[in-house]
């Protein structure tokens, strides 16, 4: 292959495509901007992009008996970050980490919390913890 990446029809990539790569790319330089943070404040990282039948966590951390799901969206603000994150991806994500907790019996913790981590321009990190308590 000559280095060029191709669509399905042997062209160039389509915008949708690159714009598909790119969002793909921003979110992973996203989760360890995340990860990285968490680390930092004594957090251990039990899995990232954890997947399952209900769809995937971007991260599960551990700390001081305090069991965390964490959604991460890379946006250009605050309110884009919590504007991204509909009822229908709570129910997915608290599906799916009541699969984890059962699938993990090893896991020990006192609480359990939803938290989003938006990541803003500059890798400016906003922690928005126990966010889906209003579902």
């Amino acid at each position: 292959m000559d280095g060029v990446s191709r669509n399905g029809d042997g062209g160039l990539p389509t915008p949708r495509q690159r714009r598909g790569r790119r969002a793909f790319a921003d979110g992973m330089a996203a989760e360890q901007a995340a990860i990285a943070a968490l680390r930092m404040e004594g957090w251990e990282i039990l899995l990232h992009r954890a997947r399952t039948r209900w769809g995937e966590i971007d991260l599960v951390a551990l700390r001081g008996g305090c069991l965390v799901f964490i959604e991460v969206k890379a946006r250009p603000s605050l309110l884009a970050a919590g504007e991204a994150i509909r009822p229908s991806q709570v129910t997915r994500i608290m599906n799916a980490a009541q699969f984890l907790c059962a699938a993990n019996p090893h896991w020990v913790y006192d609480s359990v919390r939803f938290d989003v981590c938006a990541v803003l321009p500059g890798n400016v990190i906003e922690w928005i913890p126990d966010a889906f308590r209003q579902f």
